[in-house]
Order: structure tokens, then C-alpha cells, then sequence
């Protein structure tokens, strides 16, 4: 297995924007795409790095750029850029699809997509998925839940799979309740796991230590299982000829 990366600089109307194409570069036929949405931090190597280990299982991985060429490592910008978008789901909504625009533009991606953010991109394919895109499906791994644009019924097309940390207080169980009635509203297809000792941020070792936010090892391994079973759920495992 050889796994190969590419750049590719696309739009979002007037901002430039920067994201990864990763892939196994043995393969030879078309099958699911899977688009990463980054946490706050911007597009950097813990969502490339989760890129690869869903472009190691078979997939065509596109992590998508949600601020613009030039934000991520400047924290002023990364704050004002992610300040913007939490107070603005259609602008979020619009920059994802252009990324999942790339993503289905491979050709060795079929109709076939799903989503999987982490932390502020939790909340983004959440906004995809209620945006009623064509996607098969989306994760949320320890992201916000609440939004000021609740779907419509019938409006949610893609299964969703939520992994949260019971014990994050940056989102609270107050919040979960309420996405859960968000979702029953509109018949989603949810599932929710809820990993008891894990708080924010459980996919981020080696971040930078902020209140609320931990590293833990196991709940990582777990959520990334689980991933792997509802990617299974949505469409079959990859052939052979893309591993």
C-alpha cells in the first residue's frame, strides 16, 4: 500500500481556499469518497492524519479547507474566521459543499459520499446533513450539536452517527438532549454513542492542554471503530482492487 497525497486549491465564491486529496495510489476502481471537515485549529495534520487512516482503509479521502488560504497558524484570523462561521450555518453549509464538490469530482469516487468532522467539524457536516445534501452519511466526533437553523421535516437525507464525550463540558448533556429532539423532529436516522470518561477533543493527542479538552486513548480507538461499522452500513467494504 502507498499512500499518496495531493494539494488541490479550489473556491468558495470569492475565497480562495486549500485542501488534501489522500488516497492508496493502487487503486484501480471507482468506489466511496470520504470528505474530513477540520476541528478549529484549521486543516492541519490531525485531520490530514485522520485522511489517511480512512485512505488506508480503502477510500478516496478529501480534507476540505473551511477559512481560506492564509488563516490556519494565524490565531487572530482562525479566531475571527471561526467566529464568522459559528454565527452563520448557510455560510458553513455553502463552504462544505465546495469542498464535497472536490471530493465527488475524483474520478475514482462514485455517487457514493459521507462526511467526517472533528471538534468545529463535527458541527459542519451536522449543517451538511441538515442542509438535506446528497450524502450517504455523516459523523460528528466530539463537535457541537446545537444550531440556529434547524431542518425541515423530510430535509435530512444522510444517516448520522454522533461519538461524544459524556463528560465534555463544552458540550453539555443539555445540548445532546436537545439535538436529540432536533433529530426525532425531523425523523433522522441517528445514532448517538456516548464514551463516559472521555471529555472534548478525545481524538487529539498531543493538542495543546485547554480546560475541558483531553486526550483519551481508548475512546479514540472506539469511535474510530465504530466509524468503521457505520461506513460498512452505508456501502459495502471497498474491494480488494482498492486496497
Amino acid at each position: 500500500m502507498s499512500i499518496i497525497t495531493r494539494e488541490v486549491g479550489y473556491r468558495d465564491g470569492d475565497v480562495d481556499l486549500s485542501g488534501v486529496f489522500v488516497s492508496d495510489d493502487n487503486l484501480t476502481e471507482k468506489g466511496p469518497g470520504i470528505l474530513v471537515a477540520h476541528g478549529g485549529a484549521g486543516l492541519d495534520e490531525h485531520a490530514k492524519g485522520r485522511a489517511k487512516r480512512f485512505a488506508a482503509a480503502g477510500f478516496v479521502v478529501f480534507a476540505c479547507d473551511m477559512y481560506g488560504n492564509g488563516v490556519a497558524g494565524d490565531r487572530q484570523r482562525v479566531m475571527a474566521t471561526l467566529m464568522d462561521l459559528r454565527k452563520n450555518p448557510a455560510k458553513i453549509r455553502q463552504r462544505v459543499c465546495a469542498g464535497l464538490d472536490v471530493l465527488r469530482s475524483h474520478p475514482l469516487v462514485d455517487d457514493r459520499t459521507a462526511a467526517v468532522g472533528y471538534c468545529f467539524g463535527g458541527t459542519t457536516v451536522l449543517e451538511l446533513a441538515r442542509s438535506g445534501a446528497d450524502v450517504s452519511g455523516v459523523v460528528s466526533v466530539h463537535g457541537s450539536l446545537d444550531t440556529s437553523q434547524p431542518p425541515e421535516p423530510g430535509t435530512v437525507k444522510a444517516k448520522i452517527l454522533v461519538c461524544h464525550g459524556g463528560l465534555d463540558p463544552h458540550v453539555p448533556m443539555t445540548q445532546v438532549n436537545t439535538f436529540i429532539e432536533e433529530m426525532k423532529a425531523v425523523s433522522a436516522d441517528l445514532q448517538l454513542i456516548i464514551y463516559g470518561g472521555a471529555m472534548h477533543g478525545f481524538t487529539h493527542e498531543g493538542g495543546p492542554p485547554l480546560p475541558g479538552v483531553a486526550y483519551d486513548a481508548a475512546t479514540d480507538v472506539r469511535s474510530a471503530t465504530a466509524i468503521q461499522a457505520f461506513f460498512t452500513e452505508l456501502f459495502r467494504a471497498p474491494s480488494a482492487s482498492r486496497s
